[in-house]
């Protein structure tokens, strides 16, 4: 099935390539619906979910949160702020040989791996210090 590069397909990879903060389907939705309020959520989470099965975007599952879609698809780690919620992009080298170690000592076939750092964020560590 060959897969059409639609308006609507367009404007919500611009919204989280625009957004740049690991949004969830909603905030994508609401930032398309502030100038083109005729495209449904229907629309909004289902081109999400193409763009992530084609490698334009990545889905990030958040346990006990809604998916966040980043715009960064290259192997990277994340942080979640357990105060706000935000979720950030870690600066380190990713891991392969984690997935080689994983493989070797258990005979997993290992396809990737996702790690989630949880704590404080900056802005956050701020406000209670105030």
């Amino acid at each position: 099935m060959i897969k059409r590069n639609t308006i609507q397909r367009s404007l919500v990879l611009e919204a989280v390539n625009r957004l740049r903060s690991h949004a969830t389907a909603e905030e994508v939705f609401a930032a398309i619906a502030q100038e083109h309020p005729t495209v449904s959520r229907a629309t909004v989470y289902r081109n999400l979910n193409q763009l992530a099965e084609s490698g334009e975007i990545r889905k990030m599952a958040i346990s006990g949160g809604p998916d966040r879609y980043d715009h960064r698809c290259h192997n990277h780690y994340h942080a979640m702020c357990q105060r706000c919620g935000r979720v950030f992009d870690i600066e380190m080298a990713y891991i392969e040989d984690l997935e080689k170690e994983i493989e070797d000592a258990h005979g997993f076939a290992v396809s990737g791996h996702d790690i989630m750092f949880r704590g404080v964020c900056p802005d956050c560590q701020k406000k209670s210090d105030d």
